[in-house]
């Protein structure tokens, strides 16, 4: 049974994949917060900074599935500090303890600034930022990029789109990722035999979407936001210009909530 530790698993994503991985992995779940107990998840209470905790934590693991950091806009230096110093000690624990695969999230924030295309948009397409939160998770990208060229790590970087029960606003319609498409997503880049670096989007099979998805990962989507369109709230014309929605035009540095 592949071993796999899962970062911020007590965040929205983590503590989904921490209850619907563990019956077919040996899942170790690592935050900063307390964490409800699950059957089958070991739990460990820890900075994600303290490269002593992640490094113990990566011991024995597969595949370390990063999903702690600050989720939104906020203060340069507090994201920083979390997204990006703290995505280089997962991704300096995973090396020092031979962790052959991690898998980092990035957000489709790190392309906000992307139009709409025809073809579809292949996620090996440059990053345009939208916001500081989404040039860190650019810069998660890139450092990915490095670790896996440097030390032969197979990091794959997944663009998460808007991960959510049902779309919130029409904006959130064509990058919208389900639980369990989110799932599946996770269980397919644990499973693939794909290695090196690789930049993937994280959405549904969404008929409105206009993101190409990478089949070769075995990732197969289930869910189309069309389905639950009708359930979405009206967005202004000037959020679907761009991939960010509202987000390309909110005050840099200022916290979201």
């Amino acid at each position: 049974m592949r071993r796999v530790l899962i970062t911020g698993g007590a965040g929205r994503i983590g503590s989904l994949l921490t209850r619907r991985l563990a019956g077919d992995y040996a899942v170790r779940s690592f935050d900063v917060a307390a964490q409800q107990p699950v059957d089958g998840v070991e739990t460990i209470r820890g900075l994600i900074s303290d490269l002593d905790a992640v490094t113990e934590a990566c011991a024995g693991v597969d595949v370390v599935i990063h999903l702690a950091a600050i989720p939104s806009e906020s203060v340069w230096e507090d994201l920083v500090r979390v997204n990006l110093d703290g995505t280089r000690t997962v991704l300096e624990a995973a090396r020092l303890a031979g962790v052959p695969k991690v898998i980092l999230a990035s957000s489709i924030h790190a392309a906000g600034f992307r139009s709409p295309t025809a073809p579809p948009l292949p996620a090996s397409s440059a990053p345009r930022p939208d916001t500081f939160y989404g040039w860190t998770k650019a810069a998660v990208e890139s450092l990915g990029s490095l670790y896996s060229d440097r030390f032969g790590m197979t990091v794959f970087a997944v663009r998460i789109g808007a991960f959510q029960e049902t779309p919130w606003t029409e904006v959130d319609v064509p990058i919208w990722l389900s639980p369990g498409d989110c799932v599946r997503l996770m269980r397919a880049l644990v499973e693939t035999p794909v290695t090196g670096f690789r930049v993937v989007w994280g959405v549904s099979n969404n008929s409105s979407g206009w993101l190409e998805p990478d089949s070769e990962l075995g990732y197969a989507p289930e869910d189309d936001s069309a389905t639950v369109a009708h359930l979405a709230a009206p967005s202004d014309a000037a959020a679907h210009t761009h991939l960010g929605g509202t987000f390309t035009a909110l005050p840099l540095g200022k916290p979201r909530w």
